[in-house]
């Protein structure tokens, strides 16, 4: 089991930002991650910076944690100049980065870059559009020259020299829990990811929501045994945040929470910075004692 944190990129960084990056190195988190949104629901109006800017500075004041986005979505992104930044970033971090991508939502991201009275892409156009962004981006990551004319990506003879350090390419970790999600996640990625059930967070219970991760990893050992892929292979990360547990509540919770989404085959936990008066409002000692010492106590 590794623990990993997320920093919502809320802070400027001459005013807490560069600290709580170095912080969590210094608590010994396997990563650190942060959202790819233009703005975020609760955030909207408050301050919010750029991901990647964001993780490229994690990058020359950290050392040796994992960095990384949860996620990075085709709402405002096009594999070609994503591909450019990703290079980019993996060479100034010495190959510490992962991507977390996902399908996207339909929250502000899904909206900004609209006008004359279009709507935003349906469940299944964003299905469609991402069913394509990740084979693209794939092939953007490990290739010198790719040319492509798809439905709704293209790329002409874009080159991107010299490549990821991470061969063939950084590690991709999908978002995914519908069934061709979880085909993409079996084909492409290195990791899947989940926030368990969104259905079971205001009105669930832990015990359901247990049950709805399981068959979530039932899915996805389906999609990988249709591919010939030993699910085992595949790593498995939880975002914390979005189900009706309180892993951050106590240090007893955690380790239970922790535990018990071990036993399912989850082997990496994410927990959410401490922001106060915010939905990630949480005491930092415990915080800290949980990136300490948490994990201890499963072995």
């Amino acid at each position: 089991m590794r623990l990993s944190t997320v920093i919502l990129p809320e802070r400027r960084w001459s005013e807490g930002g560069r600290e709580t990056w170095q912080r969590a190195e210094e608590l010994g988190f396997h990563a650190a991650y942060t959202y790819d949104h233009l703005s975020w629901r609760t955030f909207r109006d408050g301050p919010w910076f750029g991901a990647i800017p964001t993780l490229t500075a994690a990058a020359t004041v950290t050392s040796r944690m994992r960095l990384g986005t949860l996620v990075t979505s085709p709402n405002f992104r096009h594999p070609v100049t994503l591909a450019k930044e990703l290079i980019s970033l993996d060479d100034i971090s010495g190959g510490r980065v992962t991507l977390g991508i996902g399908a996207g939502g339909s929250g502000f991201d899904a909206t900004a870059l609209l006008g004359g009275g279009r709507e935003p892409w349906t469940l299944r156009e964003r299905a469609d559009r991402f069913a394509e962004f990740v084979p693209l981006l794939d092939r953007l990551l490990t290739q010198d020259v790719v040319s492509y004319d798809g439905e709704h990506y293209s790329a002409s003879e874009v080159r991107n020299i010299p490549g990821c350090v991470q061969r063939p390419r950084l590690p991709f970790a999908v978002a995914a829990t519908g069934p061709r999600g979880l085909r993409l996640a079996a084909r492409h990625g290195q990791a899947w990811v989940t926030t368990g059930d969104p259905k079971l967070f205001e009105t669930g219970t832990p015990e359901q929501s247990l049950k709805a991760v399981a068959g979530q990893i039932e899915r996805l050992s389906a999609a990988c045994a249709a591919i010939d892929r030993d699910p085992a292979g595949l790593h498995k990360i939880m975002l914390t945040g979005f189900t009706p547990d309180r892993p951050l509540d106590s240090f007893d919770a955690f380790v239970d929470f922790a535990g018990s989404h071990a036993e399912l085959g989850i082997d990496e936990i994410v927990v959410h910075w401490p922001i106060a008066d915010s939905v990630f409002a949480a005491d930092l000692a415990v915080f800290e004692k949980i990136a300490t010492d948490g994990l201890a106590q499963l072995s």
